[in-house]
C-alpha cells in the first residue's frame, strides 16, 4: 500500500514541496497527476498572503503543475473569511495584492493614507512596507483596531537568501504597541481548516517542508503529516524538534511509495 492510498485529500505547501523559487521540485507534476488520476483531491495550502489564487495557479501551470483557484488556499483567503465571518467592516492592510483583494471581495473595506480609527490591522507579507505605513498601522492599534496577521512566517525563502517575512514587519508593530496579535496561517489551524474544506473533507494529509509551521500545524489539528526534506527542514532537524511528521520523505513523490 502506498502512503497515498489511506488518505482522501492532500494539503499541499507549495514553496519547497512542490517549488523552489522559479524551478519544480523533481517529481512534483507527475506525482499530482497520478493522484488526480485515482481521484485524489488537494488543497494547495501556502502561508504567502501576497498572490491571489489566479497568481499561484499560473504560477504552477509554468512549472508543469496543474490546479485550479478554487483548490487554492491561501492564508489572505482564510484571513479575509475569517474577518468577514466577526462582522469586520474596515481594515487597514501592511500586505500586497493577495490580502488586498480577499479582504475586499469578503465585504471589507481596505482604507489606505492616514484613516482616522478601523475595526482592524491586517498583517501580511509586504515588500513596499515603509516606515510611514508601519507607522499608521501602530497608531490605529493603539486607538483600539484589533491586529491580525495572515501569518508569523519571520521570513522569506529567497533564492539569494532570506528576505523579511510578514512576521518581521508584524514584529514592528507589537514590539511598538505591546498589541498580542491573532496569527490565522500555519501553524495555527484557522487555514488548514479552511483548506481542509476546500479539499472537500475526508481523511486528509498535511504535505510540508517546515517543521515549525506545516509540521507542527498538522500536530496541532490531529492530522497525519509528511515532511518533504526537498525545501527547509533537513533530517537532522527532527532529533531537535518538539514535533515530528508521521512520515519523512525525500520529496512529494513520497505519496507513491510503500
Amino acid at each position: 500500500m502506498r502512503i497515498a492510498d489511506r488518505y482522501d485529500c492532500f494539503l499541499l505547501d507549495l514553496d519547497g514541496v512542490l517549488v523552489r523559487g522559479d524551478e519544480p521540485v523533481a517529481g512534483a507534476a507527475g506525482t499530482i497527476d497520478a493522484l488526480r488520476a485515482d481521484g485524489k483531491r488537494f488543497a494547495f495550502v501556502t502561508n504567502n498572503s501576497a498572490r491571489t489564487p489566479e497568481e499561484v495557479v499560473g504560477n504552477l501551470a509554468k512549472l508543469g503543475i496543474r490546479a485550479a483557484p478554487d483548490e487554492v488556499e491561501t492564508s489572505a483567503l482564510a484571513t479575509a473569511d475569517l474577518l468577514a465571518s466577526r462582522g469586520v467592516r474596515t481594515a487597514f492592510v501592511v500586505g500586497e495584492r493577495g490580502i488586498r483583494a480577499a479582504l475586499a471581495a469578503a465585504g471589507v473595506a481596505v482604507l489606505d493614507g492616514d484613516p482616522e480609527r478601523v475595526d482592524v490591522v491586517v498583517v501580511g507579507w509586504d515588500r513596499t512596507a515603509d516606515y510611514d505605513k508601519l507607522r499608521t498601522a501602530s497608531i490605529l492599534v493603539q486607538r483600539g483596531a484589533a491586529l491580525v496577521a495572515t501569518n508569523g512566517d519571520p521570513s522569506y525563502p529567497a533564492p539569494e537568501g532570506r528576505w523579511p517575512g510578514a512576521g518581521a514587519l508584524l514584529a514592528v508593530i507589537t514590539t511598538t504597541t505591546d498589541a498580542v496579535p491573532e496569527v490565522v496561517g500555519k501553524p495555527n489551524p484557522p487555514l488548514l481548516l479552511a483548506a481542509l474544506e476546500r479539499a472537500g473533507g475526508g481523511a486528509a494529509l498535511v504535505v510540508g517542508d517546515r517543521l515549525e509551521t506545516d509540521i507542527a500545524g498538522a500536530v496541532a489539528v490531529g492530522w497525519d503529516s509528511l515532511l518533504v526534506l526537498s525545501g527547509i527542514a533537513r533530517r537532522e532537524d527532527l532529533d531537535r524538534s518538539p514535533v515530528h511528521p508521521t512520515y519523512v520523505g525525500g520529496d512529494v513523490s513520497a505519496l507513491l511509495e510503500p
